[in-house]
């Protein structure tokens, strides 16, 4: 694969990737059985503003982002991309997919949000344009505190559910399978959305992406 032909692969996957990862958080919204830990903020945040959580996601992945100066890490195209693009998609899905009220349409609905979170995260990611703003935070966190990246992670997530949750966001079951499920399904997409070998051998040039963690956008 040439050089031309494999940006033009990195791009589509990011933003099919990005796409999609607001389109499979519309989904849980939809499912109304539980969201991943940054959406229970979003639409915490969403109940207090009135904004949609779309517009929500936006602005918090603008603030996060600014606190990556302090933290000197270094934003990608994907970083900066992946602010506007998940939101935008999240409000077009909601717009486009009927309110349900049955639990035998929003437990499809559920599996198929966090199903399609793995894809998209696996495409994301294997496009190496950098860490989205929420990641870049926990690596920044771990590299400045030298504490894990998991320890940084769990701990900026348990504050953003409890807050999201005390602004109204919803926790529920499907909160729990989503924490337990995403990491595998991203292990899996990851490998089979994988760039090929650069000419020379060697892989394709990665924009700041961590190697220790599996990173959401």
């Amino acid at each position: 694969m040439s050089t031309k032909s494999r940006l033009g692969r990195r791009l589509i996957q990011l933003y099919a990737g990005l796409a999609l990862y607001g389109a499979s958080s519309a989904l849980l919204v939809e499912a109304g059985l539980g969201l991943e830990p940054w959406g229970v903020l979003h639409q915490g945040l969403a109940e207090l503003t009135g904004l949609t959580i779309g517009v929500v996601s936006i602005v918090v992945g603008a603030a996060v982002l600014l606190l990556w100066i302090p933290l000197r890490q270094r934003p990608g195209l994907g970083t900066v991309s992946n602010v506007f693009v998940v939101g935008i998609a999240m409000d077009a899905t909601l717009a486009a997919v009927p309110e349900t009220g049955t639990l035998a349409v929003r437990i499809p609905l559920l599996v198929a949000g966090i199903l399609l979170n793995g894809v998209a995260t696996g495409l994301y990611i294997a496009a190496r344009f950098g860490p989205g703003p929420r990641d870049g935070l926990m690596t920044g966190l771990h590299q400045r505190t030298g504490r894990s990246i998991r320890l940084m992670r769990t701990a900026v997530e348990v504050a953003v559910v409890a807050t999201g949750f005390a602004l109204g966001g919803t926790i529920g079951v499907g909160t729990l399978l989503y924490a337990v499920s995403i990491g595998p399904l991203a292990q899996i997409f990851l490998r089979v959305f994988a760039l090929p070998s650069a000419p020379d051998g060697s892989a394709a040039v990665a924009t700041g992406q961590p190697r220790r963690a599996i990173l959401r956008p």
